[in-house]
């Protein structure tokens, strides 16, 4: 069974950067792709960045191409997010999500994380 935990979000001024981190406490976190969403007040929960099961293919929202990257470590259970040069329009909750498909929907993944706040001051 997947179990997901975000940890790293917070309070940052614009330009700055983050870490997060999602762990998974199961076994099977080798199986499946995974990616990072995001969801701001108001606006539905939108694609951020996805790795496939290996770590070998990437891929990111327009918005975030150049600032963010995501990587992960199968033998500790883990995926990132390094986000710099951080903008207020990056405020969110996000999310990290496993799933059996390399996809960009939020309808393909099947386990989901409780979600970390971000926040960027201008």
């Amino acid at each position: 069974q997947v179990q997901l935990v975000e940890s790293g979000g917070g309070l940052v001024q614009a330009g700055g950067s983050l870490r997060l981190s999602c762990t998974d406490s199961g076994r099977t976190f080798i199986r499946y792709n995974m990616a990072w969403f995001r969801q701001a007040p108001g606006k539905e929960r939108e694609f951020v960045a996805r790795i496939s099961s290996n770590g070998g293919v990437t891929s990111f929202a327009d918005s975030v191409k150049g600032r963010f990257t995501i990587s992960r470590d199968n033998a500790k259970n883990t995926m990132y997010l390094q986000m710099n040069s951080l903008k207020s329009e990056d405020t969110a909750v996000y999310y990290c999500a496993a799933g059996p498909r390399f996809s960009p929907v939020v309808v393909d993944y099947d386990y989901w994380g409780q979600g970390t706040q971000v926040t960027v001051s201008s």
